[in-house]
């Protein structure tokens, strides 16, 4: 099982937030050079987009002026504040897309042997060493995508003379490549996958393509259990 988190960009100023919608109406202001081009054009009546105008300049300052008259018939153009506001939430977005990114991949197993925080969990994997909670017997272990490292097979050193202590060979089944980082999904057994993040230099260093044998390692405290079922 794979779960994966979404995340939105917004800004919050003086209790006003500011979300993609406020940022394609100031790229519509922008383009048009008219607050009536850029309503028709985004579908919201006039009315609504300066009332929303308002209520951003309120908690920022201006964010629009208007220039009147001239050979170009005037028109509407933003403020240096909405050009900063709009690099400002364009930085943020960038700076939430490796975490919108990241998934973490679930198996499901039992406690064999504890040695302090950590313990062998017995999974449909096969053993994983992890972090788990005191008392549990039962448990879920979950690892970030971004905490598995991917090597060839035939590269990939001895477990006990590395901190990857968790290392599983399967086969690629998916490449999702992004600007500049790839998702990766291996097929570990028939019915478990895991997922990684890896820069897109690193995916074509590895030759991966669907079918690829690869290693997929990850520390023991990347793996992290809570516990299921009774406390009993």
């Amino acid at each position: 099982m794979t779960i994966e988190k979404e995340y939105s960009t917004k800004l919050s100023v003086e209790g006003v937030t500011i979300g993609q919608r406020d940022i394609e109406m100031l790229d519509a202001i922008d383009r048009y050079g008219s607050m009536h081009k850029a309503a028709d054009e985004l579908g919201r009546s006039y009315a609504r987009l300066q009332n929303r105008v308002v209520e951003i300049e309120d908690a920022v300052g201006p964010i629009t002026e208007r220039q009147r008259g001239g050979s170009g018939g005037g028109g509407t153009e933003l403020t240096q504040t909405a050009r900063e506001l709009r690099q400002q939430f364009d930085r943020h977005e960038a700076e939430l897309d490796g975490v919108a990114r990241v998934t973490e991949s679930v198996f499901t197993g039992t406690i064999r042997d504890r040695t302090g925080e950590l313990a062998t969990v017995e999974t449909g994997l096969g053993p994983i060493l992890a972090l788990v909670p005191e008392g549990a017997s039962d448990v879920q272990v979950t690892v970030r995508s971004d905490a598995v490292v991917l090597t060839d097979p035939d590269e990939t050193p001895q477990a006990d003379g590395t901190s990857l202590r968790n290392q599983f060979t399967g086969t690629v089944e998916r490449l999702e490549p992004g600007d500049a980082i790839t998702r990766v999904t291996i097929r570990l057994a028939a019915d478990v996958t895991i997922q990684a993040l890896i820069t897109n230099a690193s995916s074509d260093r590895l030759a991966l393509e669907p079918g690829r044998s690869i290693t997929a390692s990850f520390k023991a405290t990347a793996a992290r259990a809570i516990r299921i079922g009774s406390r009993d």
